[in-house]
């Protein structure tokens, strides 16, 4: 008993952190968010994922899946830090901490993972570096804490962003003070041992990129290391596989250029999906997202182009299997089916959405900056710039079932939209009840009840979660529809 207590209070502070919890998507919203086939597990907000430091705002967000117990990680990039949240239960997600970061604060930081571990850079900062954190450190935690980097890399300053080869363990930093922005190569096989393997400039600067090594439908790369670079005005094909000796293999562009901002292969490695992040203000057209065919990757060619439903700016997109998960700030995320996308005239279709942001879909930069969609369980993270992180999955994929309690209880039914029983089995006996709502504040309690059933009274309560304490070391979770 004396571990559960502390266990318990933890758990509610957890708790209170937490906007919403296990909202359905129904008749188009899931609490105040529109949304349409995913419903909400929860809301983390910005002011406890970063200190306070600046006016902290969310940035990207990546995962991490532990390969020991397959707990699933939230990486949250912030204005001033960078936070850990244990999303494994997505209706009640833990956050564990943050790490600060290592010069000034920012708008844009930027975090991927390889070997267990997180690899995090800012822009615009000064001496910040590559900060290296091992994600195992995670496993042990049991209140929020404030983290100290592993390793920091110093032979950059400020970079804009990192991808990563994981097949080789080279982080590609891009946007940063040297090369002239262009990819720095950094050897991470050893993650607390960054080494430098020099860069390429020739392409001027690289704001994002992906990197893979090709399997694609073109022979003539099969087994190389191709570099996919938005360069701003341009996409930029690099082979990559010498660092000493980058060739370019191609470079090209498109109608209506904005700002060609960040691109993501399909998982044949033939279509490259690109977002230009203004061209929806420099053009007044709806959110575009442009689809080149690379079957031959020195003559590239466009596709087809993607018109979504409103003048939102589309942001980061990513893809698993036949989806496409785009961050599309003031739209939330939207996720479109790509089993088309062979087709010039119809290649995606929206599915399913999530709108963080539900003043507007209008054409700024608020909302969601970023999604990873890349967890087995189902679990998506989307990171918002004024809201935090947000875990959302598609609808019916979780739910809150009947089930028997610890010790012997009951609860049922659950959900419910009225009231729910708690029932004791044979020879067990209700003493107390509590009741907690979502911000870790008790809504109900009876110390007096000394029967082997009771119905809580919860018939006025509103919709939500809610912590239902029997006898003072049982605790079940309520969801009131």
């Amino acid at each position: 008993m004396k571990n559960k207590l502390p266990h318990f209070l933890f758990f509610l502070i957890t708790l209170s952190q937490v906007i919403y919890s296990q909202t359905n998507c129904i008749n188009g919203f899931a609490g105040e968010y529109p949304c349409n086939n995913l419903d909400l597990m929860a809301n983390i907000p910005i002011s406890v994922l970063a200190n306070t430091s600046g006016n902290p705002e969310g940035s990207d967000v990546w995962g991490w899946t532990d390969p020991m117990d397959n707990k699933e990680y939230a990486i949250v990039a912030t204005t001033n830090s960078t936070a850990f949240v244990d999303i494994s239960d997505p209706i009640n997600p833990v956050f564990l901490g943050r790490l600060d970061t290592s010069a000034g604060t920012n708008f844009w930081r930027d975090v991927k993972v390889y070997n267990d571990h997180a690899f995090i850079v800012a822009d615009n900062v000064g001496p910040h570096g590559m900060q290296v954190f091992d994600l195992k450190r995670l496993r042990n935690v049991t209140s929020p804490q404030t983290f100290t980097a592993d390793a920091i890399f110093n032979g950059v300053n400020s970079c804009h962003n990192i991808v990563i080869n994981e097949t080789i363990g080279v982080a590609y930093l891009v946007g940063c003070n040297t090369f002239g922005g262009g990819p720095h190569f950094i050897d991470i096989s050893n993650p607390l041992n960054p080494l430098s393997l020099g860069g390429y400039a020739a392409e001027g600067y690289t704001h994002d990129a992906q990197v893979i090594t090709y399997n694609g439908p073109d022979p003539d790369y099969t087994g190389r290391e191709i570099l996919i670079g938005s360069n701003e005005t341009k996409v930029v094909i690099l082979d990559v596989t010498d660092k000493n000796n980058v060739i370019k293999i191609k470079d090209v562009d498109y109608p209506q250029i904005g700002y060609t901002h960040q691109g993501w292969f399909t998982d044949d490695q033939r279509y490259f999906i690109l977002g230009d992040e203004t061209d929806e203000q420099n053009y007044g057209i709806n959110t575009r997202t442009i689809i080149f065919d690379f079957l031959d990757l020195d003559n590239p060619t466009q596709s087809s182009t993607y018109f979504g439903n409103s003048s939102a700016i589309d942001h980061n997109g990513y893809v698993l299997g036949n989806e496409f998960y785009l961050a599309s700030y003031r739209a939330g995320l939207r996720l479109l089916d790509i089993s088309n996308i062979q087709s010039p005239t119809n290649p995606m279709t929206e599915i399913a959405y999530f709108d963080t942001y539900p003043d507007n879909d209008g054409t700024a930069f608020n909302g969601a900056w970023s999604v990873y969609p890349y967890f087995s369980s189902g679990n998506i993270v989307i990171s918002d710039i004024e809201r935090g992180l947000f875990v959302v999955r598609k609808n019916q994929t979780l739910s809150v079932k009947e089930e028997t309690a610890d010790a012997g209880y009951s609860l049922s039914p659950n959900p419910t939209n009225a009231s729910a029983q708690v029932k004791a089995s044979q020879n067990q006996i209700i003493n107390s009840i509590e009741i907690y709502n979502n911000l870790g504040q008790i809504v109900y309690s009876n110390a007096y009840i000394n029967n082997n059933n009771f119905t809580l009274p919860t018939q006025n309560y509103t919709s939500g979660l809610y912590l239902v304490r029997i006898n003072n070391k049982v605790i079940e979770k309520l969801v009131i529809k």
